[in-house]
């Protein structure tokens, strides 16, 4: 792990796995939780000599508490400060939940650069919360009432969010380390991200995506619900929509191996290319 500080001074905690893989992929995780979410993924990544970029969002894991910067266009600025200050080009981009709003964001903000093929796993697009252009998401009220919970007993929210994440039962010692990485944020950057997650609309940004994107959802996802994904692919003209059958929002686990082998599968296709 070494630092990489963005535009206003704040410090990213990066990790390179494998920096002389033969391709280059990176990852941006999701609230409430840090870079250590990909860890069933890293494995497979690295058995096809990928090198693998993830970082920690500022507020998250390793990275800085900053005292502001948790909105959209600011984590995107994180994301690219990464990018440029270590010359990566000619990527594969992977965002999961708000970690999928933040790349469609970067999408837009900096025209795709460096990126190859874009990856939206469970993402948090075109909202969060109810919109015009999405009516399934969360209700504004739910949302004010977890901001309220947060602000009052922290663990709390996050032993609720744990509790709807998967679709599938899983060993308490799973639920226990993923519980420990949401407790692990800060509480600022946890709980201004939950407002940007309330508040942002990436709708228009999906215009801009102009790689071949493959948009990865589970199809009993409580927290970003399936229809979301197709509102994705609708607007997204070089997409492709792999369902992931009865997995939750934490798709890459109710689902791993088939995750994994789509993911790969994606990656290497030489036809995805533009």
């Amino acid at each position: 792990m070494f630092y990489i500080q963005s535009n206003d001074c704040t410090k990213l905690a990066v990790y390179d796995y494998n920096p002389h893989g033969s391709r280059t992929i990176i990852l941006v995780h999701g609230w409430p939780l840090s870079h250590k979410m990909f860890e069933y993924q890293i494995p497979t990544l690295l058995q096809y000599d990928y090198r693998i970029v993830t970082m920690d969002i500022r507020g998250f894991g390793q990275s800085d508490e900053s005292t502001c910067g948790y909105d959209y266009n600011q984590l995107a600025t994180d994301l690219f400060s990464i990018i440029h200050q270590m010359n990566l080009y000619n990527f594969a981009l992977l965002g999961f939940s708000m970690g999928g709003a933040i790349v469609t964001r970067y999408m837009c903000l900096y025209q795709g650069y460096g990126v190859s093929k874009l990856c939206l796993l469970d993402a948090a697009v075109p909202t969060y919360c109810q919109s015009p252009q999405n009516p399934y998401g969360q209700s504004v009220q739910d949302t004010d009432k977890l901001i309220q919970l947060g602000y009052h007993d922290r663990p709390k929210l996050n032993q609720y969010f744990g509790s709807i994440f998967f679709a599938k039962k899983h060993s308490h010692p799973f639920m226990n380390w993923l519980q420990g990485i949401s407790d692990d944020a800060s509480g600022l950057g946890q709980m201004q991200t939950l407002f940007s997650l309330r508040d942002e609309n990436v709708f228009c940004d999906l215009q801009s995506i102009q790689v071949p994107t493959a948009i990865f959802h589970g199809t009993k996802d409580q927290i970003c619900r399936f229809e979301m994904a197709e509102i994705m692919h609708q607007n997204i003209s070089s997409s492709q929509l792999f369902p992931l059958k009865d997995a939750g929002h934490g798709a890459f686990y109710d689902n791993l191996e088939e995750f994994n082998n789509l993911l790969i599968h994606f990656l290497d296709d030489n036809k995805n290319h533009v």
